[in-house]
């Protein structure tokens, strides 16, 4: 083990939520009892190693829930990565770390490359890295749960479906939702909306969340089964929330709110849009939203963030999030005001040239989404030597749909709503759309 640290600054065990709701991860329920003896073991370890600074790789949801609360009452950071030995290497060899934690919840020595800060208890979430290389961003656990809300007035315990991954700022906002409000929480390693569909049909969750794209999957995933769920509440987070989307989940679950989310790992959790509407109301442009005030600046949206992150874990230790000089955040998301509303375009580092003209993939993807028999699209450039790109749309198709048909509808219907450029000039039929581990679509520069 390295060399013990100054003791730093401790948060306790009573400031984290206390882990009284149980886990259902991989289809083998962990009880309140065993995660808090788990946590309260691997906080002691953490204490007699004298880490400032601890990594914990794993897709187990468990682990990271036991992790988060050891860390906080041993008063060191914590760096969250995935399971994948070779994912976030660079990341990992550059933290400055000095143990790491697997599975099972064994202490690792490792070699820091730096002295690593006592701070007290600080959570370092990587960003996705979508559209480049990832990033750890600095979080404090009062800012990670300040938009949560506690338990809601219903009957019995809650049992959320956790479609994210559990080391992504969008998995752990659903683990210290489930923690704060008493319910259950059901993970499963695998990320295939296969697998995750086959454990919402066993344990029946009540609430669920995850990226518009997982959920057009799930739905895939789950065909004519759908409607025996009977979720109370769905969330989306982590892509643009298109208006097709949010229809055909309150077709398929009508008992259920619908809420999309805006947040990032940078900016922290945002908003929350409640009201069935792609987008965001116009309004909220005049005053803050939950603390978070929003402002356009050349087609661009910019955020004012109380729930910020505190800064990059680098090379350049802090480093703050893209600014503009007074304070706000730069997104990377483009949008317009249409009347009264607010809609997202996408984002700035991942659209595709065309003859010098520039093309939004999630704005043709919402287009086509609206096409009947469309479950999901997926769409990108392909290199052209005249061009430069085309824009390329890899389709998955609902059940029993004639692919011919399904083709000339997205041609005509693109033609209506796109300019000329914008129209997909390859159209390819695929069986499903993959995602990243995030629940992401991939997105390249």
């Amino acid at each position: 083990m390295p060399e013990a640290r100054a003791p730093c600054r401790k948060t306790r065990l009573a400031r984290f939520p206390p882990l009284a709701s149980a886990i259902v991860q991989d289809d083998v329920r962990i009880g309140a009892g065993e995660l808090t003896a788990r946590a309260t073991g691997l906080a002691a370890r953490l204490r007699e190693a004298g880490c400032g600074r601890v990594a914990l790789r794993t897709d187990a949801a468990a682990t990271v829930a036991v992790g988060l609360a050891a860390s906080a009452e041993a008063g060191c950071e914590i760096a969250l990565f995935r399971g994948e030995p070779a994912a976030d290497h660079d990341l990992l060899g550059r933290l400055g770390a000095g143990a790491l934690i697997d599975d099972d919840l064994a202490l690792r020595s490792l070699e820091p490359t730096g002295t690593a800060p006592g701070a007290g208890f600080r959570v370092l979430i990587a960003t996705s890295g979508t559209t480049g290389t990832p990033k750890l961003a600095r979080h404090t656990l009062d800012r990670l749960t300040a938009r949560i809300r506690g338990p809601a007035v219903r009957h019995g315990r809650g049992r959320w479906l956790l479609a994210y991954h559990p080391a992504s700022f969008a998995g752990i906002q659903v683990l210290l939702t489930a923690l704060i409000s008493g319910d259950d929480l059901i993970a499963v390693s695998d990320a295939r909306a296969s697998a995750l569909a086959e454990a919402a049909l066993t344990h029946r969750p009540t609430l669920a969340s995850g990226t518009p794209s997982f959920w057009r999957l799930f739905l895939i995933a789950l065909g004519d089964r759908a409607r025996e769920l009977a979720l109370e509440h769905i969330t989306l987070g982590g892509e643009i929330a298109d208006q097709a989307t949010l229809d055909r989940l309150g077709c398929v679950f009508p008992r259920a709110a619908v809420t999309h989310i805006y947040a990032s790992t940078e900016a922290g959790a945002l908003f929350a849009v409640k009201d069935g509407r792609a987008g965001f109301p116009a309004d909220w442009l005049k005053a803050p939203v939950d603390g978070a005030g929003l402002r356009i600046r050349d087609g661009l949206l910019e955020v004012e963030s109380p729930r910020r992150m505190e800064g990059y874990v680098d090379a350049e230790e802090g480093s703050d999030a893209p600014g503009t000089g007074d304070g706000w955040l730069k997104t990377g998301d483009a949008v317009t005001r249409l009347g009264d509303r607010v809609l997202f375009l996408g984002r700035t580092d991942c659209v595709i040239n065309v003859g010098g003209l520039k093309v939004s993939p999630e704005e043709v993807e919402a287009v086509l989404l609206e096409v009947e028999g469309v479950a999901d699209a997926h769409v990108h450039g392909t290199k052209n030597a005249i061009t430069g790109s085309l824009v390329t749309a890899d389709v998955a198709l609902e059940t029993a749909q004639a692919p011919d048909r399904v083709r000339e509808a997205l041609i005509g219907h693109a033609r209506d709503r796109l300019d000329p450029h914008k129209v997909p000039r390859v159209i390819r039929f695929v069986e499903a759309i993959e995602l990243t581990r995030s629940g992401k679509k991939a997105r390249v520069r």
